[in-house]
């Protein structure tokens, strides 16, 4: 265990140094304002040489209406390390210690390779009240299929992440065969379990190999802060939730989102790897239902999520005038949703698209993020959901697909959009207990939705791509027939 240094003085403080670091990273949540961060809890995780320290530091920054909680993992260091300058956080000096550079923790190896040997249950979160003592409050959950025992030998942080950030692993096994493995390190932390956790290791436990193998997760405790972001006196409230989950790690493989867009440029048939990604949304579903359970929809949260629906409409048509145009035809798919027959609730993807989605070698895919849409509660995350939306989502996507290649040619996606979106549905009907299509109002009210998602995104970030979902909403508007499309009738809905 590291030694720690009781009664000295560091300059400038941890919480200072995280203050004037924090807001200038891509995870930080109150872009464009000054953190004002205050201390809740922190832990620690030993180097085996005895040279690093490593600590993580849950803060909550008060900047904002609300406390909003962060995970900051720490390393510090008593030399530079060297190609890490753009993770320095800042310099301190020790008064036992001397000077030392502290740096974001995921771009250090040391921090890496212990925390996986942290998730894999080798070595225990340590105690920054106490020298020889352990942080009970921190717990390790192995992968409950994962049996491969691995250590890191190389780390390197995953570049482009926005709400999180995940350090790809280049781990050996025993055997001494190479293991990569992901490790994503939540930054942003809420009370409650992580979706991505939680589904993807419900999906591997019932034998699903549709997502990667869980290597396994930390999760945690802290003191929930008081409304000036201040931690509860003793015995006050905690939270819980995750602090990082690892999975392994597909090299060499590319989202479904870039093998889209070359097919659609060459002109290639796509009806195939699309009917394949039905057929595997479809069985990902049904194993969610089965390990998770279901329940009835009531006619009081249908009407809940419609009108949720029509608050989004109505904040769309606020941004682009153009959509009043569709008001009735809006009102009409909304109010036939409503009378229609809803499937049971159940856990789904929540946030899916074709760059959730990875294409492996042997032409299988595997679906990524669990977490849901990033800016919606967790509380609302952890719900079961509609599988309907996932549908959506997807048939959204391939429309995105064909729209970006429709804005660098002049040549119509139209044909390869709809074929891929009825492959897609043909592969889902043909492994499902049900055809989407059998449920004609919902399928569009869903779509709709995220039509008018995409159009207040595109307006507020990339105003010329706004067309593309707009296209979407006429052809909804104007095509909606309430009938069935394919030949077998609607089903009884049971829990």
């Amino acid at each position: 265990m590291a030694e720690l240094h009781k009664g000295a003085t560091i300059t400038p403080t941890k919480v200072e140094l995280v203050q004037a670091w924090m807001g200038s990273q891509r995870w930080y949540a109150a872009k464009g304002t000054s953190p004002s961060v205050t201390r809740l809890a922190s832990w620690r995780l030993g180097d085996p040489a005895g040279e690093v320290g490593v600590e993580v530091l849950v803060v909550a920054d008060t900047s904002g209406p609300a406390p909003v909680v962060y995970q900051v993992p720490l390393t510090y260091r008593g030399a530079p390390l060297e190609g890490a300058e753009q993770a320095l956080v800042g310099t301190m000096e020790h008064s036992v210690l001397g000077p030392r550079w502290v740096y974001d923790a995921p771009h250090d190896p040391v921090y890496a390779a212990q925390l996986l040997e942290l998730v894999q249950g080798r070595v225990r979160a340590e105690s920054t009240a106490a020298n020889d003592a352990f942080d009970d409050t921190v717990v390790a959950t192995p992968g409950a299929a994962w049996d491969r025992d691995v250590r890191v030998v190389a780390s390197k942080v995953l570049s482009g992440e926005q709400s999180n950030t995940s350090v790809i692993l280049e781990c050996v096994a025993a055997d001494g065969s190479a293991v990569p493995v992901i490790v994503k390190v939540f930054r942003m932390l809420s009370t409650g379990e992580n979706p991505d956790v939680v589904l993807q290791s419900a999906l591997r436990e019932a034998g699903c190999v549709r997502v990667p193998a869980v290597v396994g997760s930390v999760a945690g405790q802290w003191p929930e802060p008081d409304a000036s972001g201040e931690a509860p006196a003793e015995g006050g409230r905690t939270a819980y939730g995750h602090f990082a989950f690892a999975q392994e790690f597909l090299p060499g493989v590319e989202d479904a989102w870039r093998v889209a867009l070359a097919a659609v440029r060459e002109g290639e048939d796509f009806s195939g790897p699309a009917r394949a990604l039905g057929e595997a949304t479809a069985e990902v579903h049904a194993t969610l239902a089965d390990a998770l359970g279901t329940t009835p929809t009531s006619p009081e949260l249908a009407r809940e999520i419609l009108d949720e629906m029509r608050q989004r409409y109505a904040a769309a048509a606020a941004e682009v005038v153009a959509l009043h145009d569709h008001e009735d035809a809006v009102s009409a798919i909304l109010d036939a949703a409503e009378s229609a027959s809803w499937p049971a609730l159940q856990r789904i993807h929540g946030d899916y698209h074709l760059g959730q989605v990875l294409h492996t070698r042997d032409g299988g895919w595997v679906l990524l993020d669990f977490e849901g849409e990033p800016l919606r509660p967790l509380s609302e995350r952890n719900q079961p959901d509609q599988w309907i939306r996932d549908i959506a989502g997807m048939l959204r996507s391939f429309d995105y697909a064909g729209g970006a290649v429709e804005h660098s040619t002049d040549a119509s996606a139209r044909d390869w959009v709809a074929s891929a979106q009825q492959a897609f549905l043909d592969g889902y009907a043909a492994v499902a207990d049900e055809d989407p299509r059998d449920r004609p109002a919902l399928l569009a009210a869903f779509e709709l939705d995220k039509a008018m998602y995409e159009v207040v995104y595109e307006v507020r970030n990339r105003p010329t791509w706004v067309d593309i979902p707009l296209a979407a909403i006429e052809r909804l508007a104007s095509g909606f027939d309430p009938t069935p499309t394919t030949a077998t009738a609607p089903q009884e809905d049971t829990p």
